[in-house]
């Protein structure tokens, strides 16, 4: 028995982890969500980031971390010394939010290096800051001494800015004998007030009523606004104008003229003469944002103030219809305001880098966001840039695209790239909106028109310096010359020193000259030289052979090894054969390391080695 109690035990105890791991999960997945009162003080505390991310001060500022919002609205702020999110203005629930309940405001915390956003929402709650208001200090109702008890009177109902159980919440009416007041739920969420009478009128009794209409709603302490209702008691009129149908529905493109048709309304009365003739007119005629204008006489409804789908998705109307003796009758219109592509998309930039740098690939160069003020299909977008740009464009969470370079960029082949961003919507026909970005990687330009008055050679340091704390640099020296024809735009580090050292060019030509002269005069003691030993040997030629020289030629005159082309220094020791023109040369006079093989080739070539001829 204990052994099944255990078994049970465990299992409660499995169920339970399971549904409390599924329970956080799901916390895990859903954003952030911070809440704060209309109208509260700028500055404001709103929530502690490094707690909620997990991240330390020193990582959100690392990380540069900064909120946004759609539009590119500043809702709030991070403080400076402690990351903490503050409240940057302050804000009115019912400018930003209107009757929508609940207001809530989206955004995202996007962070750097690495690129990374935490979704979260701002809860608006409202304060009752407004009292209802009716649309008129004053209504007036006519009703015939034959209305039997229970029959029911709409009444103009009062407006509430608030939302929640600070917007009007019930109507009362000053103390009579034939009246009390209901309150009424209608379909779209507003409270309307209808007088019902308890007790049969007699216009002879008391011709005239006056009472007073307060409308309350629910804030603490609750506010209230009132009006005045004279009530006419009329003569017997059998019969009230009734329409053909309590309810219409009618739908209209937000790009319709104005002047359009937009439905008609009828109504009969079955009285004669003028009680039965029947005028129409719009119930709550006051209200601002009524585009709407109906025609007394025949019911049309047409339209006088353009419509805009992003404000109005629909509107309430009331009809009422009186006949000549003041008996009406009350109709109601629902009229849908159908959504037409006429908003282009936005583009919303959050970041963007320039100057980037060359030679590292995957740099974001950009991140932004886009949005359409469209519905449904009007409402999607596409994003696109040049196929032939090395650039990619990445979707991010949501609406967000992060720009990045789709390998390593090299400065020398090109230094800068104009970059078309173009989104475009889905709807008919199609809107597109084109953002230009221009990405440069360091490429120096002239200030000005060069002349002949400036100076030959330039030389610029350039420094580049990061954004860090402390900042890190680092520099480069580029010399620039200013040429004449000069085909190519960059040297080579030799060639830049060479035509750094043309303006020494004198010093090269007497150099050249020097030599030149000291080579002719070398040259001419050769010949000298060569001449006397022919001329001391006149005598061995007339015999016809060649006397031994007396002792090898003077080495410093024929060693050439120093500047030449041979390894070695040789001499020679030669004669002139009488009769034949020609010079042998009998031995070279050289040192002792000569190699084997090249003493075995001076030997079996003895008359290269040994004759040269001379023409």
């Amino acid at each position: 028995m204990e052994m099944v109690q255990t078994k049970v035990h465990l299992k409660k105890r499995q169920v339970v982890i399971f549904i409390i791991l599924i329970l956080l999960w799901e916390a895990g997945s859903e954003s952030i969500q911070y809440s704060i009162l209309e109208e509260t003080e700028s500055g404001t505390f709103v929530a502690n980031l490094t707690k909620d991310l997990g991240l330390t001060m020193g990582e959100l500022a690392a990380r540069a971390a900064r909120v946004v919002f759609k539009g590119n609205r500043q809702y709030l702020q991070f403080d400076p010394e402690t990351y903490d999110l503050l409240l940057n203005e302050k804000l009115d629930r019912e400018e930003l939010c209107g009757s929508t309940e609940p207001c809530v405001l989206p955004f995202q915390v996007l962070l750097e290096n690495p690129l990374q956003f935490f979704q979260a929402a701002l809860l608006i709650r409202d304060i009752n800051d407004h009292a209802p208001e009716f649309p008129a200090r004053e209504m007036l109702l006519k009703i015939s001494e034959i209305t039997t008890p229970g029959k029911v009177f709409p009444l103009k109902m009062a407006q509430d800015l608030d939302a929640g159980s600070n917007s009007l919440q019930s109507y009362k009416i000053s103390s009579n004998p034939h009246f009390h007041v209901l309150t009424r739920n209608r379909k779209d969420g507003r409270k309307s007030p209808e007088l019902v009478l308890d007790k049969a009128l007699d216009r002879e009794e008391q011709p005239e009523l006056r009472l007073i209409l307060t409308a309350l709603d629910g804030g603490f302490p609750p506010r209230s606004g009132t009006t005045k209702i004279q009530i006419v008691v009329l003569d017997i009129n059998d019969n009230a104008p009734e329409f053909a149908q309590e309810f219409y529905e009618a739908q209209v493109p937000e790009n319709s003229s104005l002047g359009s048709l937009v439905l008609t309304v009828s109504a009969r009365d079955l009285d004669a003469g003028s009680f039965g003739e029947v005028s129409y007119a719009l119930f709550q005629v006051d209200d601002v944002n009524q585009p709407f204008e109906l025609n007394a006489n025949t019911g049309e409804i047409r339209l006088r103030k353009t419509l805009d789908f992003e404000e109005f998705q629909s509107y309430q109307v009331d009809v009422e219809a009186t006949d000549g003796g003041g008996l009406s009758g009350k109709c109601s219109l629902v009229i849908k305001v159908l959504d037409v592509n006429d908003n282009a998309p936005e583009l919303t930039m959050s970041s963007l880098t320039n100057p980037i740098p060359e030679n590292l690939p995957e740099i974001i160069v950009a991140v932004f966001s886009v949005s359409d003020a469209d519905s449904g299909h009007n409402q999607q977008v596409t994003c696109s840039i040049d196929d032939n740009l090395p650039f990619l464009l990445r979707p991010s969470v949501q609406n967000f695209y992060t720009l990045v370079t789709e390998g390593a960029l090299d400065r020398e082949s090109r230094a800068q790239y104009n970059i078309t961003i173009t989104v475009t919507d889905m709807g008919t026909p199609r809107l597109k909106t084109e953002h230009n970005i221009t990405v440069l990687n360091g490429e120096v330009r002239t200030a000005r028109l060069l002349s002949e008055r400036d100076a030959a050679k330039h030389r610029l340091v350039v420094l580049v310096k990061d954004n860090g704390k402390p900042p890190l640099s680092a520099s480069v020296t580029l010399y620039v010359l200013l040429v004449d024809g000069f085909s190519r735009p960059y040297l080579p580090a030799p060639e830049a020193e060479a035509a750094d050292a043309a303006p020494d060019a004198p010093l090269t030509v007497y150099l050249v000259v020097a030599l030149a002269s000291v080579s002719s005069l070398f040259l001419f003691s050769v010949l000298v030289f060569v001449a006397v030993r022919l001329c001391r040997r006149g005598g061995a030629t007339s015999v016809g052979r060649c006397s031994m020289p007396e002792g090898p030629f003077p080495g410093h005159l024929v060693d050439v090894s120093g500047t030449g082309t041979l390894s070695q220094s040789y001499q020679y020791e030669v004669c002139l054969t009488g009769g034949s023109g020609t010079f042998k040369f009998l031995k070279p006079v050289v040192p002792n390391f000569l190699t084997q093989d090249e003493e075995r080739v001076s030997e079996a070539n003895p008359s290269f080695r040994n004759s040269f001829e001379f023409s």
